[in-house]
């Protein structure tokens, strides 16, 4: 379990994320067309996940904002932006606002990205919702850098996170 911070209260998450190094665990969520996308479907490429609790928060609509335009300066990287938001919302948002470089994933169904990444939030008004985290993973599915934002109405480090894969 991890304690993170909703403007300064503590509120706690399901576990811890994966380790550097670690093999990233799978998963199974929907993408916008209400397809089943798992972690294999992007075998062979570098894949960023940047998990949130919804995108109709400012903060959580800027880091897909901020990958959006991040991404289309990486090669063979893609990035998933994954919260529990349902599908509709997701296309709703990233069509208004012309985002074309990266791919929403819901984990609406079961949940299990959550528990599987250690994100689900436990307790708090946010209870249920994922925590803003972001995961690099490497080509040969293993972890190459994790963070939990520790105060989850800021954004994540997005140099830091995207270091690793110049």
């Amino acid at each position: 379990m991890a304690t993170v911070t909703l403007k300064g209260n503590p509120i706690n998450t399901s576990g811890s994320l994966p380790k550097v190094g670690d093999k990233a665990p799978d998963f199974t969520l929907t993408a916008t067309d209400l397809s089943s996308k798992s972690l294999k479907d992007f075998a062979g490429s570098r894949v960023v996940l940047n998990i949130f609790p919804s995108v109709d928060t400012g903060t959580c609509a800027q880091s897909v904002r901020q990958f959006n335009t991040e991404a289309s300066e990486l090669e063979n990287t893609k990035v998933l932006c994954i919260s529990r938001d349902l599908p509709f919302a997701q296309d709703r948002f990233c069509g208004a606002e012309g985002l074309n470089n990266v791919v929403n994933l819901s984990d609406f169904k079961t949940g299990k990205f959550g528990e599987n990444y250690g994100v689900n939030f436990v307790d708090g008004p946010l209870e249920g919702l994922l925590s803003r985290s972001v995961v690099v993973i490497n080509e040969n599915g293993e972890v190459l850098y994790t963070e939990q934002v520790a105060e989850t109405v800021d954004e994540p480090n997005y140099k830091a996170a995207l270091e690793v894969l110049y």
